[in-house]
């Protein structure tokens, strides 16, 4: 007969095992033992969690995974292994098994809450290594954010276990590489919320110099990538773990290969439309006394040396123009003839008390145009505010954060729509998409900004407060993903590094202005014609997602609707003296 849980219960002997010689009785509030399984979520097999049936035997009784604190360890370190793939570190490759260890370690898990444990522990350490860099403005908030987005990766342990423990048969291999890069997908989704922190760190992002991977994103965004990358590595995991799987888990490799190459050779491609020269002005690290009117002059000098050089922009960093400046008639009246004398429209950023159209009065932060004859009235609000540098949420409860870390001391303002500008350039008209600091994290904004009629997107950023850690460098890199998706070129412009351009394709433009330049640089942007289908059909790899869970969870309540009721207790044994045999004894 089958032994539930694929396992012998420990502390018994084969006659206990088979029913024979073991007390009809269970000793109560004892639940199952550790590590058993109603059975498999697609099949119907065995799905034991144990770790002598899921990871070999001995995998889960022996080393550091015997005890909870060691567990608790490796299931930290796995959780932090992803973040290598991003830049600075920038180990693109290794995404495609980052996740591979952490996978396995949660396989082993011998029931439901250690599992989901293994997830919630691996979720603080992917959490805080991929924003490590924000230790110097959130202190000890850090550990305490992850630990409560942490929290997204435990019902995540409990779909790993369940499709990946065991010995997964062909249809649960299937499954596993289908649903569990699903589940990744969903946290992804919900840490996307701008109250959470925004979509930092989602592991599509981390192929954002990989031709195929960008083809990719053309078609189904950041989104399909990550799908992608997590069912590689889920792929891998089986080929390691499940020798009942490895011929299934190979052809779904291969199936994920020639996926991505019939993207390559088929998906549609944005077709040139000319050029467009754009220059960035990046004044560098300024501190101290003074440091609004100095960044002013450096950034006033800078603008000076593109003079003659035929551009059709010029873009200032996010902040370029602070409240004492701009509140300065003197200062409209400088950029204006810095206009004239390059002969282009500068895009400046003002982090600033104004009015907004609407009458309301308060710090924004604004993208704004400045023509030959002063600010033209264009200007974008940004809308998307970083929390607790930009605002703290319930300020009433957390006011106290400003005291320890160094959260913003008064909330900013929102705007309420994006905007396009439209440069004075007789009939050609160049159409400029604006985006302040981490919104071009965010891919729907830059998609709805191409769909009202951008030919470029730019996005305004300083990272000054984390100038020497990872994060000018990941920051960077999301300007790729953005115009690849969109088919459309994109200008990545810092007050301190690092500064870039890509073309409609994500492929870099000149020379990258780094966090030690003090520079002007021009970039000559390819223009696009044409739409990609990413742009056409928007976030269809989160509905598909969406719909394989919704399958799953299907799947689950018809075999607990089809599963026998269990059987009522027998009639209570009888003595030698009682049995009809012998009545009377």
């Amino acid at each position: 007969m089958r032994i539930r849980g694929g396992r012998l219960p420990v502390g018994r002997n084969a006659a206990d095992a088979t029913g024979r010689g073991a007390p009809r009785h269970s000793t109560p509030g004892q639940g199952p033992t550790e590590g058993s399984s109603t059975g498999d979520s697609t099949t119907g097999d065995s799905a034991s969690g144990d770790g002598q049936a899921a990871g070999g035997r001995g995998s889960a009784g022996t080393g550091p995974l015997a005890s909870p604190w060691g567990r608790g360890a490796v299931a930290l370190l796995a959780g932090a292994l992803p973040a290598l793939a991003f830049p600075a570190p920038g180990l693109w490759w290794f995404a495609y098994g980052a996740l591979v260890p952490w996978l396995l370690l949660i396989r082993t898990a011998r029931s439901p809450r250690r599992a989901a444990l293994d997830g919630w522990i691996g979720g603080i350490g992917f959490v805080i290594a991929v924003h490590h860099w924000l230790m110097p403005s959130l202190h000890v908030f850090i550990v305490l954010l992850a630990a409560l987005l942490g929290l997204l990766w435990a019902p995540w342990g409990l779909l790993v276990s369940r499709l990946l423990g065991g010995s997964p048969s062909a249809p649960r291999a299937v499954a596993a590489v289908v649903v569990v890069p699903s589940g990744w997908l969903m946290i992804e989704l919900v840490r996307s919320w701008e109250g959470l922190g925004g979509p930092w760190g989602l592991l599509g992002a981390s192929q954002w110099e990989v031709a195929p991977a960008l083809r990719v994103a053309s078609v189904g965004g950041v989104w399909l990538v990550s799908l992608l990358v997590l069912a590689v590595n889920t792929g891998v995991a089986l080929l390691i773990a499940a020798p009942a799987a490895r011929t299934t888990a190979g052809v779904l490799l291969v199936v994920c290969a020639l996926s991505v190459t019939a993207m390559w050779a088929w998906a549609p491609r944005p077709t040139g439309d000319g050029t467009v020269r754009i220059a960035v002005v990046q004044p560098g690290v300024v501190e101290g006394p003074g440091s609004v009117a100095r960044r002013l002059d450096r950034g006033e000098e800078l603008t000076r040396s593109l003079e003659g050089r035929g551009v059709d922009l010029v873009v200032w960093g996010e902040s370029s123009i602070g409240a004492g400046a701009w509140q300065s008639p003197e200062t409209a009246r400088r950029l204006a003839e810095l206009s004239r004398r390059v002969g282009a429209d500068l895009l400046v950023n003002v982090d600033a008390r104004q009015t907004d159209g609407s009458g309301r009065s308060g710090i924004f932060k604004s993208a704004v145009l400045v023509g030959p004859d002063g600010p033209t009235g264009d200007r974008y609000d940004k809308m998307r505010l970083v929390p607790f540098g930009e605002y703290v949420p319930a300020r009433s409860l957390l006011g106290w954060a400003t005291s320890v870390g160094k959260a913003a001391g008064e909330d900013r303002l929102r705007g309420d729509r994006q905007v396009v500008m439209t440069l004075p350039d007789g009939d050609r008209g160049l159409r400029v998409g604006p985006l302040v600091c981490f919104e071009s994290a965010f891919p729907d904004m830059s998609r709805r900004l191409v769909r009202d009629g951008a030919q470029v997107l730019v996005a305004q950023s300083a990272t000054s407060t984390f100038q020497d850690s990872w994060a000018p460098a990941q920051h960077a890199s999301l300007g790729a993903l953005r115009a690849a998706e969109n088919g459309r070129p994109m200008v990545h412009a810092t007050l301190t590094g690092i500064s870039a351009a890509y073309g409609p394709r994500g492929e870099r433009v000149g020379r990258p202005l780094g966090t030690d330049a003090s520079a002007a640089e021009v970039f000559d942007l390819p223009l696009a014609r044409g739409g990609t289908l990413y742009g056409r059909l928007g976030d269809w790899p989160v509905y598909g997602a969406l719909a394989a869970l919704a399958a799953l969870c299907a799947v689950e309540g018809l075999r607990a609707l089809r599963r026998p009721a269990p059987e009522p207790p027998g009639p209570p044994a009888r003595t030698a003296h009682g049995s009809p045999g012998r009545p009377g004894h």
